[in-house]
């Protein structure tokens, strides 16, 4: 009866350290990023009360006989599933959605997360909300170098970003192949101005445009035409295409060449950039009206970058946005993760640390060596069951009651024996 009064106990205590669980998961239905965890229970020793005989002289076996000695707890594991995005749209918030946990620093210790709400300080380094650095790259002059060990990331809020001359435009559209009715010499029509915004070296805008004058005639089978580059309105002080040397053709409505060079911008403005390449590899010349424009055009104004404006990729880089509409690659955050997650160690604050159980931390960028994504603007929802956690708490209450109703029975009986004695 002594055994059965310890084995109770043991009940108990297990059935207790489920309802610990439970309530804690319960307590933590709303916490971003945390992972939800289970008991596992496991008998413990049994004693031998008859042990197994083998079969012999026409007799048959027999089977051991033990008595259990109660019930402990094998051991607590944590859920690691993808919890549900929750939107925010705070560009700081960032959830993972696959593999992978973000790395934060704690004095001179590395700790891991899944809770993605994250802000600039007044330094302008990314932090949680409890104040660790987010770990990862910073960029210099654009360019991140994810080889290197990851550190604190820093918004380098006043970077300044140098103007840039305009040297290359991309055209795109069609210049109609029809001739107006009664026009035969294609000296009678008008040029087709497409105009354009430049840049000089210092960043001022210059307005100029590309001069389109054709010369083939309505029965040639190839279209040509002259290209010029001037100021707009002023053709007469254009500069001449360079390359190809004289004119553009086209050839069944495609240009012949994609690549259009002009030399001598200096001589229009002092403080352009002296050539300029048309990219006009879309351009067309098909029926139909005239709808030629510039899509694309390389060079910028000086730019400063003078408030927390930026938007992060799903690889995690931070691009921040520049005052002269620039955007440029601020930093990279770093994920991490292990061979073993269940064997982290929780320390609070919805952090992890490694143990020698859980193996090194193994650091990439994200969607790289099996590592999730990273989704601006949200963060990831605790992954807590509310059924399934009620339920546990009906199947640890009966439990308990179950192993108390044990040791009440085991006193009955004791009690029975005691009164024996009168």
């Amino acid at each position: 009866m002594l055994r059965s009064l310890y084995s109770g106990i043991s009940g108990l205590h297990a059935h207790q350290m489920m309802m610990d669980v439970t309530g804690n998961n319960i307590a933590n239905v709303n916490t971003v990023g945390y992972k939800a965890s289970t008991v596992q229970f496991q008998d413990t020793l049994s004693q031998m009360v008859g042990a197994a005989g083998s079969p012999q002289d026409g007799m048959a076996g027999t089977n051991p006989a033990q008595v259990g000695l109660g019930v402990r707890n094998a051991g607590i594991s944590s859920n690691f599933s993808q919890g549900s995005a929750q939107t925010t749209g705070k560009a700081g918030d960032m959830m993972i959605q696959g593999d992978g946990f973000f790395i934060t620093r704690r004095g001179q210790e590395e700790l891991y997360t899944r809770a993605g709400s994250f802000f600039f300080d007044a330094n302008g380094v990314l932090a949680t909300a409890t104040g660790e650095p987010v770990q990862g790259w910073t960029a210099e002059d654009g360019v991140v170098n994810t080889a290197g060990k990851p550190g604190d990331i820093k918004m380098p809020l006043g970077q300044s970003i140098p103007p840039v001359a305009t040297s290359t435009i991309e055209m795109k559209g069609n210049l109609t192949n029809d001739f107006p009715e009664g026009v035969t010499d294609p000296a009678d029509l008008a040029p087709v101005e497409i105009p354009f915004k430049a840049f000089d070296k210092y960043g001022s805008p210059v307005s100029l445009s590309a001069f389109f004058q054709r010369t083939s005639t309505a029965d040639d089978a190839e279209g040509v035409w002259t290209v010029k580059v001037g100021k707009s309105g002023d053709i007469d002080n254009a500069v001449d295409m360079t390359d190809p040397a004289g004119e553009l053709t086209f050839v069944d409505g495609k240009p012949s060449a994609t690549k259009l060079s002009f030399t001598g911008l200096t001589g229009i403005d002092a403080n352009l950039s002296d050539t300029l390449d048309i990219d006009g590899a879309d351009l067309t010349m098909y029926h139909g009206l005239t709808e030629a424009r510039v899509s694309d055009s390389n060079g910028n104004a000086a730019g400063t970058l003078a408030s927390l404006s930026y938007t992060v990729s799903d690889t995690g880089q931070i691009i921040g946005a520049f005052s002269n509409g620039q955007k440029k690659i601020l930093g990279q955050v770093a994920l991490a993760t292990f061979k073993n997650v269940n064997g982290l160690e929780k320390t609070g604050d919805s952090m992890y640390r490694s143990t020698v159980n859980s193996g090194l931390a193994q650091v990439g960028t994200p969607t790289s060596s099996g590592l999730g994504q990273v989704i601006s603007g949200a963060v990831e929802m605790s992954n807590v069951d509310l059924a399934q956690e009620f339920t546990n708490l009906v199947i640890a209450q009966r439990g308990f009651q179950a192993n108390s109703r044990v040791i009440t029975t085991s006193d009955e009986l004791l009690q029975e024996l005691v009164s024996m004695k009168r």
